[in-house]
């Protein structure tokens, strides 16, 4: 399986903003910077973020994103489906109705990954990173 640049992006760029300050707005440049993608592009996808209510945005000279969610209840899932949607991943592209055996093993497949990502939070993954002093 493989999901989106877009994706990646932003799954880097809120583990930045969990592993900072949670409380400190990042600017997107800063962010940017840090991820190595164009302020412009990083942009849109931060707006994608804060409609799903993942972030805030601030603002003015020192304004930029934070958390808006605590910390310990954001996972991989939330930030993956504020970009890529909520759709299934996987089809079956002949119509067979609900009695596809390839469709149920599949859609499973599908169901147990979520609930993996869904455990998975990105707190967790922070604590694991090394100190920085940005």
């Amino acid at each position: 399986m493989k999901y989106s640049q877009a994706t990646d992006y932003a799954l880097h760029a809120m583990l930045y903003l969990v592993a900072s300050a949670p409380d400190k707005p990042v600017g997107v440049q800063q962010l940017a910077e840090k991820l190595g993608v164009s302020p412009t592009y990083l942009s849109k996808l931060m707006t994608k973020l804060v409609k799903a209510g993942l972030i805030v945005s601030t603002p003015g000279a020192n304004g930029g994103y934070r958390l808006r969610k605590a910390q310990d209840e954001i996972s991989f899932l939330h930030v993956i489906q504020a970009i890529e949607g909520t759709a299934s991943l996987l089809e079956c592209s002949l119509d067979h109705g609900d009695e596809c055996m390839i469709q149920q093993v599949v859609l499973d497949a599908e169901r147990q990954m979520e609930q993996l990502l869904a455990s998975k939070k990105l707190v967790d993954v922070a604590r694991r990173l090394p100190a920085t002093t940005d």
